[in-house]
């Protein structure tokens, strides 16, 4: 018989074999729990200066959303689509807004994102500024000029269309890639003759009457702007996305119902003239669907005039490169 120290030490191996063996085939062990509970984080930068993504960060309006997925946000903000690319390769970018330049730029390079959303066709975003007393009358008085622009942005293929149907080219001018902010003080101290930009720009400088337009809507050359998603992400979390953008069209038509309080919170953000806002909010409704076939058209036909004329380097089949299936399961009633 053994000893009641031997019987001790039996019954404690027992026990710590069952343990182990119980450990090992429990569906929830501890270690995998943890893992399940990790915290996502979602990287979402805001393009631009009146950007839908600025009004769901102001108001919280992800907060019950992220709860739900064990989920926090990341915010960045850029003045334009480029330097979202740069960390868009790095990881550093899930959800983003891209006009049609930085997007047929970013697919030509081969990064790995969806256009998953149209929130604008970028007909009314873009134009080409000189001064009020400039004696440039017309796109064709361009040439030979000094022309700012921020290269591979949407305003930079704006111009090279607008020179197109007035029979220039990019070589017919002199450029200065300028990011938009160095851009505008170039343009405003009279160091270039012209400026290629977006608004709010626009309707700033020409209702404080510091420029005038030679070519914007009236050129009708849409520049669509889509919603994009990096593809391992959306392919991870494509429940968060969905739920990303049913909140995001939940701040488009707050934007649209509420365009005074809406004209303040950006006034106060960017410290742009309440009234300049107001007028740009009224004039270009904010919108959230899925990209249509007539957009992938204006796109691929964009793509193959950037590509022919040696801006892209490679060529882009933009249709590849869009999934509806989020924005229409958002928008399903």
């Amino acid at each position: 018989m053994k000893s009641g120290r031997g019987l001790r030490t039996s019954i404690f191996v027992i026990v710590a074999a069952i343990t182990l063996i119980g450990a090992a085939i429990a569906p929830h062990s501890a270690p995998e729990a943890n893992a399940a509970k990790k915290e996502l984080k979602v990287n979402i930068a805001i393009n631009g200066s009146l950007n839908i993504f600025s009004i769901i960060k102001e108001k919280g309006l992800l907060n019950d959303v992220l709860k739900q997925h064990n989920a926090t946000v990341s915010w960045s903000e850029f003045v334009g689509g480029p330097p979202i690319l740069e960390s868009l390769a790095a990881k550093r970018v899930d959800i983003s807004v891209l006009g049609d330049g930085a997007a047929l730029q970013g697919l030509s390079a081969g990064l790995p994102f969806s256009s998953i959303g149209l929130v604008s066709d970028g007909s009314r975003l873009n134009s080409i500024l000189v001064a009020p007393d400039s004696g440039i009358k017309s796109v064709k008085d361009l040439k030979g000029k000094t022309v700012a622009l921020a290269k591979g942005t949407t305003s930079h293929v704006f111009l090279v269309k607008v020179l197109a149907k007035n029979g220039l080219k990019e070589k017919d001018l002199k450029i200065v890639n300028l990011p938009l902010p160095e851009a505008q003080s170039a343009f405003q101290g009279g160091k270039v003759d012209a400026w290629a930009t977006i608004d709010p720009y626009t309707t700033q400088l020409t209702l404080q009457k510091k420029a005038r337009s030679i070519a914007g809507a009236e050129q009708s050359i849409p520049a669509p702007i889509t919603l994009i998603a990096r593809n391992a992400f959306a392919k991870a979390n494509p429940e968060l996305v969905t739920e990303i953008l049913k909140v995001y069209k939940e701040a488009v038509d707050w934007q649209n119902t509420h365009v005074d309080e809406a004209a303040q919170l950006f006034a106060d953000q960017k410290k742009i003239p309440k009234a300049v806002v107001k007028s740009l909010l009224s004039n270009q409704k904010a919108k959230l669907s899925p990209i249509t076939k007539d957009i992938i058209s204006t796109q691929q036909a964009s793509a193959d005039y950037l590509y022919n004329s040696k801006f892209l380097k490679k060529k882009v089949n933009y249709s590849s490169s869009v999934n509806n299936t989020f924005v229409t399961k958002a928008l399903a009633p």
